[in-house]
């Protein structure tokens, strides 16, 4: 079977947050543990310095993750993320279309993970890769079924 969607282009706001989304859900554990570790100095030396510092790290992590982010939406490399594609998805790929004569294919081995929201699939490729896949573009619902299965049987989704 081969799933055709509509033409759909991925807004940078929307990039920024599933990117960073990803990004914390993946290494969110990482700031959360250094948070704790400063905290945990308070026990030798109590002052609420300790806690400043471990909330300023915190959002000095955020803050870093989100200029990255920020940073693929003005680059002239990250460009292509943002154009308007329609995509043919297949059990074997997945072809990235401009217009009706070029296309970029997707190789399946090439997700890392999925996952899967209320209303749209994100394919991450790499940390900045992405491709979000919202449920509107599909034509029927029996398309984004398929594409669930694809993903399930990938073993990119748990459910």
């Amino acid at each position: 079977m081969i799933v055709k969607t509509r033409n759909y282009k991925l807004d940078k706001k929307t990039y920024i947050r599933l990117a960073l989304r990803g990004v914390l859900r993946q290494q969110g554990w990482i700031a959360l543990l250094a948070t704790l570790a400063i905290c945990a100095f308070y026990f030798w030396v109590p002052s609420i310095w300790w806690f400043i510092a471990a909330l300023t790290g915190l959002g000095l992590y955020l803050l870093f993750w989100w200029i990255q982010f920020f940073g693929v939406t003005q680059l002239e490399q990250g460009r292509m993320l943002f154009e308007k594609f329609s995509y043919e998805i297949t059990s074997q790929q997945i072809l990235m279309k401009i217009n009706p004569r070029e296309g970029m294919p997707v190789k399946w081995d090439q997700i890392k993970r999925a996952r899967v929201g209320k209303d749209y699939f994100v394919l991450f490729l790499n940390k900045v890769q992405i491709i979000h896949l919202p449920f509107k573009i599909f034509n029927t619902d029996n398309e984004r079924k398929f594409v669930h299965s694809i993903l399930r049987t990938r073993g990119l989704v748990k459910r």
